[in-house]
């Protein structure tokens, strides 16, 4: 009898294993949606007079991953948009966890902030309805990952691009101001040119050389989707009416050439997110690199290249696992709305009702006049601003919905409890440019009203918010 009662045990604890085991299957899918906007919308992303999209140089995407650990589901969405507001991403969201039953918490979306695409406000021509045409093809790329779904391994880890990131503030010498559009002066502009380069001291903040990856294969090794996150702003050098996903797209376009499987497979995957970059760009303004006068797009593909090289370098190092945990957490933070002084107001009136033909104290103060009386009377007092924070074994993910600085992203990554961490910028909302204090203090085009929407001591307030949800998810 004990004999028997041993075996049964034995038996009992076997299936018990082999149950676990069959539970703990991780899988992915990947799927993109094409999200080119039809031609005639007017191009956003720089100030008036802006162009009417005449010509598509190379189609917009919503490129879309879907991860699951058995129990729990991550979706990331990334869009080649310059950034879309909480609502689209809320509607898109809702609708999602209606058909999947993915809980919206456990999703993030973002924009890679090509400069070469159109808003996604509500046309009244029917026709030019971008918002509905975005929310649409976004919810049945979601779906779709949903429903290639595979049995998957997954890995990540960092490589290096340094040669494209710049920080494009800079501090001016001691004693040196520069006038802004207020009526005020500045100890520090963005992408300085002319005789202002006479006054620089150095940059005003640091840059981020890495480029982060995650890789998603079928158990066979043929690969699902490939994520990378890098933090430098749109390239450029993008023909005027033409709509084009930048350096963005270029990307994940050889990215997918490269890993490309057979046409019996869904088709693999290329994501680039944004890291934070509100003050980084692709130009050195110290004067060390030679003035190299480019083709339109021969930027775009000169710094896809480079990442793409560096990313599948990357990849053939990774050890893959079999599975690791899953988790999400959210939160949303409200922060102040940043209003303007009764002496901004004052000027802001005075600039308006300039005869046409007056002269500029500033190029941009008429646009800035504009939206200093829009924040004057911009309703409610704060906004909802959703953070988060996902575990992806012991890689942690963070996302912010505004344009980050970079020092604000290392000091998460240094701070996180986690080995590997990055975050995403312009994730589930946009909400302007995120200075920190100090930055703020030295003024220039990314802390001026308008360009930044929120309270002065937000990137404090964000921070701490990111660093406690990554703590609650590790």
């Amino acid at each position: 009898m004990k004999l028997i009662h041993l075996a049964t045990c034995l038996l009992a604890l076997v299936c018990s294993t082999s149950a676990n085991a069959q539970e703990k299957v991780f899988k992915a899918g990947a799927a993109t949606s094409n999200i080119t906007p039809p031609l005639g919308m007017e191009i956003v992303g720089n100030f008036a007079p802006r162009p009417i999209a005449a010509h598509v140089h190379d189609e917009l995407h919503a490129r879309c991953l879907v991860l699951d650990d058995g129990e729990t589901k991550l979706a990331f969405v990334v869009a080649d948009t310059i950034s879309l507001g909480r609502d689209v991403w809320d509607e898109a969201k809702e609708k999602i966890e209606a058909a999947t039953g993915i809980p919206r918490s456990n999703m993030m979306f973002s924009g890679t902030h090509t400069h070469s695409s159109v808003s996604a406000i509500t046309n009244k021509d029917p026709s030019l309805d971008y918002r509905r045409l975005i929310i649409s093809r976004v919810v049945d790329g979601v779906r779709r990952a949903v429903n290639n779904l595979e049995p998957a391994k997954i890995a990540w880890g960092a490589g290096k691009v340094p040669q494209h990131v710049f920080n494009r503030r800079w501090k001016l010498k001691e004693g040196m101001t520069n006038a802004n559009p207020f009526g005020g002066l500045d100890r520090a502009v963005m992408n300085p040119g002319g005789t202002v380069r006479m006054k620089l001291a150095g940059p005003a903040g640091p840059t981020n050389p890495e480029v982060f990856c995650l890789s998603v294969q079928a158990t066979d090794g043929r690969q699902i989707a490939l994520m990378a996150n890098y933090w430098l702003h749109y390239v450029g050098g993008v023909t005027r009416d033409h709509l084009s996903a930048d350096y963005f797209g270029e990307f994940c376009r050889m990215i997918e050439m490269k890993l490309a499987a057979g046409p019996e497979h869904p088709p693999v995957v290329g994501l680039l997110a944004n890291g934070p970059c509100g003050d980084v760009n692709n130009n050195d303004y110290s004067g060390k690199t030679p003035a190299v006068k480019r083709e339109p797009y021969e930027k775009i593909k000169i710094v896809a290249g480079d990442l793409a090289a560096e990313v599948l370098r990357v990849r053939e190092t990774l050890k893959h696992a079999d599975w690791v945990p899953l988790k999400a957490a959210v939160a949303d933070l409200e922060l102040g709305v940043r209003r303007p002084t009764p002496e901004m107001i004052e000027w802001a009136k005075a600039v308006l009702a300039k005869p046409k033909n007056a002269a500029e104290v500033h190029r941009l103060e008429q646009p800035y006049a504009e939206r200093t009386l829009a924040a004057r009377d911009a309703k409610p007092d704060t906004v909802s601003c959703v953070m988060q924070a996902f575990r992806i074994g012991d890689l942690g993910i963070a996302s912010i919905p505004f344009e980050v600085f970079t020092e604000i992203g290392l000091e998460i990554k240094a701070k996180s409890p986690f080995a590997n961490t990055f975050t995403i910028e312009l994730a589930n909302g946009s909400n302007g440019y995120l200075p920190t204090p100090p930055q703020h203090d030295l003024g220039g085009y990314e802390t001026w009203l308008g360009t930044n929407r929120v309270e002065r001591e937000a990137s404090v307030k964000i921070t701490a918010k990111i660093l406690e949800l990554l703590a609650k998810v590790k």
